[in-house]
């Protein structure tokens, strides 16, 4: 299969920035997460700028590499495969199919979850303690998903 050049090139372009961007989460997630975020930490951000910085940086990774690989990769990704790229939650059950992901309910899950993050951040301590030890959980289910779609982008040597 043929895949237009402008199409390769802004793939390679986005393998690397994913590559960049899951680096970026994994050590965030783990400066952050070296214990269980607690509820008291929670209480401490406005007191603590180093942990609210932490927080604040895990938050927006998170929601980054989301973006970047659901908004930007996947429909790349679908259209150099000969798909046509369609809503949200079309181009993840074709991503789910072509095994790209686990799940396209999970990826809906995370995308609540980092929504929930943003806009619940600053006014209730018990729901964004709670987003942030699920988003953790995610974490490693978010980096497969950006890990799988970049390793067949250079399977199929377009990156």
């Amino acid at each position: 299969m043929t895949v237009e050049p402008g199409i390769v090139l802004r793939l390679q372009f986005l393998v690397r920035v994913v590559r960049k961007e899951c680096q970026h989460l994994a050590t965030t997630n783990q400066r952050l997460f070296g214990g269980l975020f607690t509820l008291e930490q929670a209480a401490q951000l406005e007191d603590n700028p180093d942990l609210a910085e932490r927080v604040e940086a895990f938050v927006g990774r998170f929601g980054r590499l989301q973006d970047t690989v659901g908004d930007k990769l996947l429909p790349l990704l679908l259209t150099a495969l000969g798909e046509k790229p369609s809503a949200a939650i079309d181009n993840l059950d074709r991503a789910e199919r072509l095994a790209l992901l686990k799940s396209a309910d999970e990826w809906m899950a995370m995308r609540n979850l980092r929504n929930q993050m943003i806009h619940e951040y600053v006014e209730d301590p018990v729901v964004l303690t709670s987003a942030l030890q699920s988003g953790h959980a995610f974490v490693p289910a978010l980096i497969a998903v950006a890990n799988n779609m970049c390793t067949e982008i250079e399977r199929r040597g377009w990156a």
